[in-house]
């Protein structure tokens, strides 16, 4: 008998490790809190259900440590590279658009240099 509450007790303590190792995206049916209740009153019943029911059974183990943080994101994280947009205009488009922005800069520039003389000599 005491093999017996021993191997429940085995499979208890992991489907408790399991359920709270999951990812919220992984455990089906219930929240993890409501799994790890459940487990914890009703140990073989609950682990049962829980490696039956309550747990996603993904293709391939994910390498998991307990103090990464990263394991609870989604998606992986941003490259630096990726995140900014790629410019696909051509070189010449390009050159012809810098052309565009200084002759606009010189433009502005003279509009406020003649409103300047304006002022000045108007008063």
């Amino acid at each position: 008998m005491p093999i017996l509450a021993l191997l429940v007790f085995v499979i208890m303590v992991l489907a408790l490790i399991d359920a709270i190792t999951r990812r919220d995206d992984q455990v089906r049916h219930l929240p993890k809190f409501a799994w790890i209740v459940f487990i914890v009153l009703l140990p073989l019943v609950g682990s049962i259900l829980w490696f039956a029911l309550g747990r996603e059974w993904a293709p391939a183990p994910e390498a998991m440590s307990f103090g990464d943080p990263r394991r609870w994101s989604r998606e992986p994280e941003p490259d630096a590279a990726a995140s900014r947009p790629r410019d696909t205009r051509s070189t010449e488009q390009q050159l012809a658009d810098l052309e565009r922005e200084e002759r606009a800069a010189r433009l502005e520039a003279e509009i406020r240099r003649r409103r300047t003389a304006q002022e000045g000599g108007g008063d």
